[in-house]
């Protein structure tokens, strides 16, 4: 790995050929990277220029803070400042920025080779709401990834994703304002040929415009947010790519192989459905080119990343008010499937085991309850629909819909409940840990975790439910 470094007398010979002023705030950290602070690129100003020199060819990731200010992404026509990245004039990624508080972002380059090159940063008119007219970038800092570094092979890989542009939710920027990608990562697991391995990208949205429904969202899967896999490749023992092993995720939740124009190494993919999902034929004007260098560890769920991510947490609250999918406040909220403000909901996370596992249409989930100190009254994850309990073993999110001000400090006892879809096909459920329980703060980001549990409580037909976490 080597850092890109603002060196002085290079970077001097390259802004004196490009017309530039030297960066009066550059500032010199351990390593020798000099972050480039407080650029700011306006709509109908010029565009803005940072050059850098690269001192060892690799791929390249660049690093961030990022704000708006003047926009929110809870308020319709103020979502977000969209800026368009390019190096050496070539567009690289799109940038959505949205609130006046820095969030930290981490984008891809794609392929640098060692010597200076110019970043431009481009503030799309097109691309961005009405009431947009600025984006701050601090600290930014490029990183290259030499081909001796385990970083080179999961980010030559990387897919670029284009934007969605379906005619009937919205313009062809409708990334800018809806559903728009957040974070990104991969996986490697080992191939059926001995020394290949897989590489696999994941995604995540700020929501999904079409798909599961988002009550289902939030008792299913533990949030609003849609996280899909995008494309898998495998590559041999060198690093090298096999010939037509890469794939993606189609619509319909297909897997097809991939048969669109690379650059480069990076496939380019187009979200193509309202539940993102993939087609490989691209012809969006916007371009995401996320950093999938985050992996999501042994033995946790997809919303890992998020909760290491906080900030993903707001983006997903401010949007489901924006789109008005949250119901009005009243006692009864608790109790009706609508989705209510997402700060009322404890977030979990349960690992269980079902034997035999689960197939079909019928099969046996499990859904949580929590009871209050307060009373006796018993709050499902499910609203007792039985299709919305966890039928995966993989450790699993979930909510529990609970009275508005609810804290930690309120939280009684959480049981775990053997729940029937179809026909009872006599499996057994071992519940074996709680991995975390929070709720969100004021700011719709996570609170500290107070919630983690393990033990084996069996669930079957004579057995139920079962507390498992008590205060």
């Amino acid at each position: 790995m080597r850092l890109v470094q603002l060196v002085t007398a290079q970077v001097a010979a390259v802004m004196a050929v490009a017309g530039l002023a030297a960066p009066a705030t550059a500032e010199t950290l351990p390593g020798g990277s000099f972050p480039s602070r407080h650029i700011e690129v306006r709509r109908g100003h010029a565009d803005v220029r940072v050059p850098v020199v690269v001192s060892k060819t690799g791929e390249a990731v660049i690093d961030l803070n990022a704000a708006a200010p003047g926009t929110d992404w809870a308020v319709a026509g103020a979502e977000s400042a969209v800026v368009s990245i390019s190096v050496d004039d070539h567009y690289a990624t799109d940038l959505v920025v949205s609130g006046e508080q820095p969030l930290h972002r981490q984008l891809a380059l794609g392929h640098l080779s060692a010597g200076p090159h110019m970043l431009r940063m481009h503030f799309s008119d097109e691309g961005s709401p009405t009431a947009a007219t600025s984006a701050v970038v601090d600290s930014l800092q490029v990183t290259t990834y030499a081909p001796d570094s385990p970083e080179y092979l999961v980010l030559r890989y990387a897919p670029v994703v284009y934007g969605r542009n379906l005619a009937d939710l919205g313009s062809p920027y409708q990334n800018a304002t809806t559903d728009t990608p957040l974070i990104a990562w991969h996986e490697v697991a080992p191939a059926a040929t001995p020394g290949h391995q897989i590489l696999t990208y994941s995604m995540v949205w700020s929501n999904e415009d079409g798909g599961t429904n988002t009550p289902a969202l939030m008792a299913r899967w533990g949030r609003t947010t849609d996280i899909e896999w995008i494309y898998s490749v495998e590559v041999d023992e060198h690093g090298n790519r096999v010939a037509g092993s890469d794939t993606y995720q189609a619509p319909s939740h297909q897997t097809l192989h991939f048969s669109g124009k690379y650059e480069g190494n990076h496939a380019l993919l187009e979200t193509c459905t309202s539940n993102n999902n993939m087609c490989d034929v691209v012809d969006d004007p916007m371009r995401f080119f996320l950093s999938t260098l985050q992996t999501l560890p042994a033995d946790q769920p997809r919303e890992y990343l998020m909760d290491t991510n906080p900030w993903t947490y707001e983006i997903m609250a401010k949007e489901m008010l924006r789109e008005h999918k949250v119901e009005a406040p009243s006692a009864s909220t608790p109790f009706t499937p609508e989705m209510s403000n997402q700060r009322n909901y404890l977030y979990a996370v349960v690992k269980k085991t079902t034997q035999p596992a689960n197939t079909g249409s019928s099969w046996v989930g499990v859904s949580l309850s929590v009871r209050l100190v307060s009373g006796q009254t018993i709050y499902l994850s499910n609203h007792v629909d039985p299709t919305w309990s966890i039928s995966r073993d993989l450790p699993a999110a979930t909510t529990v819909e609970l009275p508005a001000g609810t804290k930690a400090e309120d939280v009684a006892e959480v049981s775990a409940h053997r729940v029937v879809v179809g026909t009872d096909t006599g499996a057994t459920v071992h519940v074996t840990g709680i991995n975390r329980g929070f709720f969100l703060g004021q700011d719709y980001r996570p609170q500290q975790s107070f919630l983690t549990w393990s033990g084996d409580v069996v669930l079957d037909a004579n057995n139920t439910s079962a507390v498992i976490w008590r205060r």
